[in-house]
C-alpha cells in the first residue's frame, strides 16, 4: 500500500505574525538616527556666566518648590527662575556658533583609523591611530556642517589647547556613544 505524500506545511499564523513583527522591528532599527554631538562656541564669558548662574538659581528654586508643595510663593519663584534661565539661554544661543558632529558607521570609522596608523613610538605608547593626522580627518568626516579636513586642521592647530581638545572631544566622543543597553529579562 502506498502512502500519500505529506502535505506541505503552511506557516502557522503565529509564525507569520512573528515574521511580520521582526520585519517591522528591523525596519525601525534600520531607520535609527546616528548619535550627534553639538559643540557650543561662545566668546562672551559674561553671557556664559549669566546662563550658568540662572541655571543654578532655577535648580535651587525648583528644589525649594518641590520640597514645599502648595507653597504658592515658592512655585512662583521657581517659574520666574525658569523664565530667567530660558531668557539667559536664548541670549547665549544668539551669541554662539554651533558645530555638530555625527557618529560615523562603524566600517567608515575603522577605515579612517586604519588610514592613519600610529607611528612606532605612538604604537609603543598604546595609540590606535596617529594623533598628528587622524584628529582633523575625524573632525571633518564627522562634521554635519561640512567642515573640510583643512579647516578642521586649521582650528585644531589655531585654537587654544582646551578649545582644540573640546573640538576633538565633540567629534570623538560621539563615535563612542552607545544608546543600547543589555537588559535582563
Amino acid at each position: 500500500m502506498m502512502s500519500r505524500p505529506a502535505q506541505a506545511k503552511r506557516p502557522s499564523p503565529s509564525a507569520s505574525t512573528a515574521e511580520g513583527a521582526w520585519s517591522a522591528k528591523m525596519e525601525r532599527l534600520r531607520r535609527r538616527a546616528r548619535p550627534q554631538n553639538r559643540l557650543r562656541i561662545c566668546d562672551d564669558s559674561e553671557l556664559r556666566q549669566r546662563y550658568d548662574d540662572a541655571e543654578q538659581a532655577a535648580r535651587r528654586a525648583r528644589f525649594v518648590a518641590e520640597a514645599n508643595p502648595g507653597d504658592e510663593l515658592a512655585e512662583r519663584q521657581a517659574a520666574e527662575a525658569d523664565t530667567a534661565r530660558e531668557e539667559a539661554l536664548a541670549a547665549l544661543d544668539a551669541a554662539s556658533e554651533f558645530l555638530t558632529f555625527r557618529a560615523l558607521p562603524r566600517p567608515v570609522l575603522e577605515k579612517l583609523i586604519s588610514e592613519h596608523p600610529p607611528t612606532e613610538q605612538q604604537a609603543e605608547e598604546g595609540a590606535i591611530f596617529n594623533a598628528d593626522t587622524f584628529p582633523a580627518t575625524l573632525v571633518a568626516a564627522a562634521s554635519v556642517d561640512g567642515m573640510s579636513r583643512e579647516e578642521a586642521e586649521e582650528l585644531l592647530n589655531g585654537w587654544s589647547a582646551p578649545d582644540a581638545n573640546a573640538l576633538w572631544d565633540a567629534a570623538w566622543q560621539v563615535q563612542q556613544e552607545s544608546r543600547v543597553e543589555l537588559g535582563k529579562g
